[in-house]
């Protein structure tokens, strides 16, 4: 079946320009991976020609085959890099940023999941760079708060957990070894245990959703303290294999209703339109939402 024709709004540039090519040689460099790179983000060309990028650890392939994710799934992937700590704090001392997004793969088939390796990435960066502001994007933990907790207590400035999409649709977007009210209770643990770091979820739009159903999700994040929300149109990774098909092309109209909708919620920043992402402009979205949290006290 052909892949339905974009409309106007979602048509981007093509990567190009010094910084894009220096973040994508010294990525290269030391061999790490970006989410920007393996998920086919359409912003690329935006955050990276802007010199900022999301960087993906524990390799690139993920013991999970989530529907809408482009990145390589494996039952074993390779162990992780016991290097990749001091490689990263290399690569962004090199970049000279100011915030920077950690995300990763699945890894269940490791016996703590990863937990120590996440850990010792953001206590490194932390110790070689400490002006700079860092954001995690975890995985679930399928739910052990205590791997949960080693991640936290290595300080990142930001705790993030993607719900991904409404709850209805969770079962035919995600793994099945993920789950909605999984990710609920990861948001919901990491207030309580780090309480000083501001949450943030995300959630795809265009699978079939209704008005109702993101209102109720949003409402969720909200009862278990979650602080940021990003709204951002489902964009088909390839046309064929897993990944499910676009069911509706949201208007930027629609975008504009949805985040207006969200802080009336009380999120402490909103970031919704058809190319925004988790980690879309992530220091924008932290540098605001402190502001804000901070004017409104």
């Amino acid at each position: 079946m052909a892949r339905p024709k974009l409309p106007p709004w979602l048509r981007v540039k093509l990567p190009s320009g010094e910084n894009y090519e220096r973040i994508k040689a010294a990525s290269r460099t030391r061999g790490l991976s970006t989410v920007c790179e393996e998920a086919r983000c359409p912003n690329i060309a935006e955050c990276w020609g802007g010199g900022t990028a999301t960087f993906m650890i524990m390799g690139d392939t993920c013991t999970r085959g989530c529907r809408f994710c482009s990145v390589a799934s494996g039952a074993k992937p390779p162990p992780p890099d016991a290097e990749e700590p001091r490689k990263l704090a290399e690569t962004l001392s090199e970049m000279k940023l100011d915030y920077v997004v950690l995300t990763t793969v699945c890894r269940d088939d490791l016996p703590d999941q990863g937990a120590a390796h996440l850990a010792a990435c953001i206590t490194t960066i932390k110790r070689e760079l400490p002006a700079m502001k860092l954001e995690m994007l975890l995985q679930d933990f399928r739910g052990d708060k205590k791997l949960l907790e080693r991640v936290l207590d290595s300080s990142p400035d930001v705790v993030a957990h993607n719900v991904e999409c409404v709850e209805r649709l969770t079962e035919a977007v995600r793994d099945a070894k993920a789950g909605y009210r999984q990710s609920l209770e990861v948001l919901a643990h990491s207030k309580t245990h780090r309480p000083q770091a501001p949450t943030k979820s995300s959630i795809m739009v265009g699978l079939g959703e209704t008005k109702e159903e993101l209102t109720q999700a949003l409402k969720d994040l909200r009862a278990v303290g979650c602080d940021i929300v990003t709204l951002g149109q489902y964009l088909r990774p390839s046309g064929v294999g897993r990944n499910l098909p676009v069911v509706e092309f949201v208007t930027p109209e629609t975008f504009v209703e949805y985040g207006a909708l969200a802080r009336e919620l009380g999120f402490l920043y909103v970031a919704s339109g058809p190319f925004v992402r988790s980690s879309y402009k992530a220091g924008e979205l932290y540098i605001k939402g402190m502001l804000e949290a901070a004017g409104a006290r």
